[in-house]
């Protein structure tokens, strides 16, 4: 099968939708497929080819306001050279990762050249552009939506349930370490992991933190990741003791971060522009067995499906997440429960499975979609 993939950033590019991209591309590739990437930003995974892009008086005019509707222009003239040149490049689908964006440009040359159109969606879609996204996602064949929000947005959209594939980004469960046991955390640490981003509401993770911390001397709280909000979030964190700001972290670094902690937390919000789809920083806990603690804007519905294996606070609320985490601190045995359910839930994430996942949709929409004219 030959894919085309289209995503404005790409690993080395930092972030969860990059990482996927270069996840799924590299499994698609083992399995034997044919992988074309087109991106702005990065650089093509081994052994996928890099379909060139050129300005275009079209993208130039563009550009200035949003670079990203720059290159899906320009996306969308070179897949018209690739597959309307004298050697056919035998596509047989195109897989856009983005949203309305990417959809408008690509959507109409996709259908007038017959090639079926795949598009991931990987958080929450705006309230403010849901007549625009209706009108992109007329030629868009098939969805994916990364969590049931998501899901819910595109619906609203006008898309039909049975054109969606909810699920969730998969886990390189080979390169984690082995989940923790009790003796290996250290006793007060609350750990969470995320962009230093309005989104991630770390700020009600570090007020939650200080109120708990004035009844319980010796609590510590390390947030992971950079961003905007660092300086603001810097000076919520200095109105009391315990809290550091690690910065960006590698992989590795994260994962013995985050397989120390009691407790893994993140308090995602949902805004008028984006929201999260499913966190996979919040599934790659559960596999180091560190119970989680997510607001109802970050849940990992319906990827985990056994709902004691993580608590969900209402968000924006924190009386709920103070309450919620001191139980769990006080609760040791609840704690051992919620590590054992999540490692395996997180078993069944694996980039392998996963990936077999997206195949079987590929297929099973390729086959109804002669059917369908």
């Amino acid at each position: 099968m030959h894919i085309v993939r289209l995503s404005y950033r790409v690993p080395p590019m930092p972030g969860g939708m990059e990482r996927h991209v270069d996840c799924l591309t590299r499994e698609q590739l083992s399995r034997g497929h044919r992988v074309t990437m087109a991106f702005r930003h990065g650089s093509a995974a081994p052994g996928a080819t890099q379909l060139s892009l050129r300005k275009t008086a079209l993208s130039r005019a563009l550009a200035p306001r949003s670079d990203r509707t720059a290159f899906a222009a320009e996306a969308a003239t070179s897949v018209r050279q690739l597959y309307g040149g004298s050697r056919s490049p035998n596509v047989d689908l195109l897989h856009l990762h983005g949203d309305h964006v990417e959809a408008m440009w690509l959507g109409p040359v996709c259908r007038r050249l017959g090639i079926p159109l795949f598009l991931t969606v990987h958080g929450r879609l705006s309230v403010r552009r849901q007549r625009l996204a209706r009108h992109s996602f007329q030629h868009v064949d098939a969805f994916i939506a990364l969590g049931s929000g998501t899901a819910a947005d595109l619906v609203t959209c006008g898309v039909r349930e049975r054109c969606i594939l909810t699920m969730s980004s998969g886990l390189e469960l080979s390169r984690m370490p082995p989940a923790a046991g009790a003796r290996d955390r250290e006793r007060g640490l609350i750990v969470s992991v995320g962009t230093l981003d309005p989104v991630k509401n770390h700020s009600l993770v570090i007020e939650a933190f200080h109120e708990l911390a004035r009844s319980r001397p010796g609590l510590r709280l390390v947030i992971a990741g950079e961003g905007p909000e660092r300086d603001r979030l810097a000076q919520l964190a200095a109105a009391g003791p315990g809290v550091e700001l690690a910065g960006a972290l590698s992989r590795q670094e994260v994962y013995r971060l985050v397989r120390r902690a009691e407790v893994f937390v993140l308090a995602s919000r949902r805004l008028p522009g984006k929201g999260e789809g499913v966190p996979t920083a919040a599934l790659e806990a559960l596999a180091l067995g560190t119970p989680v603690v997510v607001s109802s804007d970050a849940s990992l519905d319906p990827v985990v499906t056994v709902p004691e294996a993580y608590r969900v606070f209402r968000s924006g609320v924190k009386a709920e997440l103070v309450t919620t985490l001191r139980t769990l601190l006080d609760d040791e045995s609840g704690r051992s429960r919620m590590s054992e359910l999540g490692r395996r839930a997180a078993a069944e994430l694996d980039w392998s499975v996963v990936a077999g996942r997206v195949e079987e949709w590929y297929r099973a929409v390729l086959k109804q979609r002669p059917a369908s004219g």
